[in-house]
């Protein structure tokens, strides 16, 4: 059973989805993301969702990244994590998680599939982290639950404060007169968590922005053909700069 928390995420989530109509005029796939695009820096961001897994983590301990691409969540953590196991759906995000592991050096496994339906093979971990996935879940009751009964200690979860491709609604207008309902935001997921039983320490702050987006991509993305990528490059100049705030939440489960 579900609370009223967890059926508005449901219901704004799904309205994030591309009509089915309007994906089949697509000349290409719109979710076509580049793995290496996802490689973790070589130097770690200094962020309060690193701080938090550190702290977790003490003098040492396992750490499982659900949704982990290229693994910047789990691989800010070297040092102290004595092992890492990478949790995603794209065997090629993998391949780059594994890539990253063996040049860092440390133990590593991988495991192909959707959190939570993978859940029972992940087995447990010290610390379980989370980046930017939440937004991709559309039963996220679940999905976090099972973070919870993965982690001895703690979980941290990253993501940002609203949906990141939200700053697109303007050009689905646009473009194809689609008009989305508001995107879910962290208080949102904080309610769903509540309704577990689940009181997060919710941490805001500011991300780096990231390079311009690419107007090819952008086109791609809207199920646009590519000879319009100019009217899209045009459209996007009109589009505000937004802030990137993002929050980190961070519960302990024992241990």
């Amino acid at each position: 059973m579900t609370g009223p928390a967890a059926q508005r995420w449901r219901e704004l989530q799904s309205g994030r989805g591309v009509p089915p109509e309007i994906l089949a005029r697509a000349a290409a796939s719109p979710w076509v993301h580049d793995p290496r695009d996802f490689a973790a820096p070589v130097e770690p961001a200094d962020t309060p969702s690193r701080r938090a897994a550190l702290d977790l983590l003490g003098s040492g301990g396992t750490v499982l990244d659900i949704g982990c691409g290229g693994g910047a969540g789990a691989f800010a953590l070297v040092g102290r994590a004595t092992r890492l196991t990478g949790v995603d759906h794209q065997q090629d995000m993998l391949d780059v998680f594994a890539e990253g592991a063996v040049a860092r050096g440390i133990p590593h496994a991988t495991l192909l599939g959707r959190w939570p339906e993978v859940a029972p093979d992940a087995g447990a971990a010290d610390v379980v982290v989370c980046h930017h996935v939440l937004h991709n879940v559309v039963e996220l009751g679940p999905f976090l639950a099972a973070l919870s009964a993965a982690a001895r200690r703690g979980v941290v979860v990253e993501m940002l404060a609203r949906h990141p491709m939200a700053w697109l609604d303007p050009l689905w207008v646009r473009f194809h007169d689609l008009h989305r309902p508001p995107p879910a935001t962290t208080d949102d997921a904080v309610a769903v968590l509540a309704e577990l039983g689940i009181r997060p320490e919710v941490t805001s702050w500011e991300r780096e922005k990231p390079p311009k987006q690419d107007a090819e991509w952008v086109t791609r993305r809207l199920c646009l053909p590519p000879e319009r990528a100019g009217e899209v490059a045009a459209a996007m100049d009109e589009i505000p700069p937004r802030p990137r705030m993002a929050a980190t939440l961070v519960w302990r489960t024992g241990g």
